[in-house]
C-alpha cells in the first residue's frame, strides 16, 4: 500500500510540471507531456505502432500489446488533464463531424466483403454514439443500404 500511494505522489509531482495548454504553448505543453511521459516510461504508445495480436501471438506479443495498451491509456488521461474542457468539446465536434461525413458518403465500391463493409458503417455508428450522436438503428440500414449499388 505504501508503494502505491509513493506511486501516486510520483504522478502527482510528474503532472504538476506539464502547463495547461492554452493555444499560444503547445510546443512547451508538448515537451513536457513527452518529458513526463518518457520519465514514466508511459511513452511506449508514442514510440511504437499498436501490436496487432492473432489467434497464433505468442506470450511474449500478448506480454507487449497489455504494455502497449496500459501506456496508451495511461498517456490519454495525463495528455487530458493538460487539455481545457473547451479544446476537448472542440474536438469532440470535429471528430463528430469528421465520422458523420464519412458514413454519409461512404460506398460499396464491389471490392472486398460487403459484411465487412456494413460492419465498418456499424463500427463508425458506434464512434458517434460515444460522441453523444447517437443514429437509430433504422436510419443505420437507411444509410447502409444507401451505400451499397442499385
Amino acid at each position: 500500500m505504501e508503494a502505491a500511494n509513493a506511486n501516486c505522489g510520483i504522478i502527482s509531482s510528474n503532472l504538476n510540471h506539464i502547463p495547461v495548454l492554452n493555444g499560444t504553448n503547445f510546443k512547451e505543453w508538448k515537451e513536457n507531456i513527452m518529458l513526463v511521459l518518457g520519465c514514466m516510461d508511459l511513452d511506449l504508445a508514442l514510440r511504437i505502432e499498436q501490436p496487432i495480436l492473432t489467434a497464433t501471438s505468442s506470450v511474449e506479443n500478448k506480454r507487449d500489446a497489455e504494455k502497449w495498451d496500459r501506456s496508451n491509456r495511461i498517456s490519454l488521461m495525463i495528455i487530458k488533464c493538460g487539455v481545457p474542457e473547451a479544446f476537448r468539446a472542440k474536438n469532440d465536434k470535429a471528430e463528430t463531424s469528421t465520422f458523420l461525413q464519412k458514413m454519409i458518403s461512404m460506398k460499396y465500391k464491389g471490392k472486398g466483403n460487403t459484411r465487412e463493409h456494413i460492419m465498418e458503417m456499424s463500427h463508425l455508428a458506434s464512434k458517434l454514439k460515444a460522441l453523444k450522436l447517437e443514429i437509430a438503428d433504422d436510419f443505420l440500414v437507411h444509410f447502409v443500404l444507401l451505400s451499397l449499388p442499385a
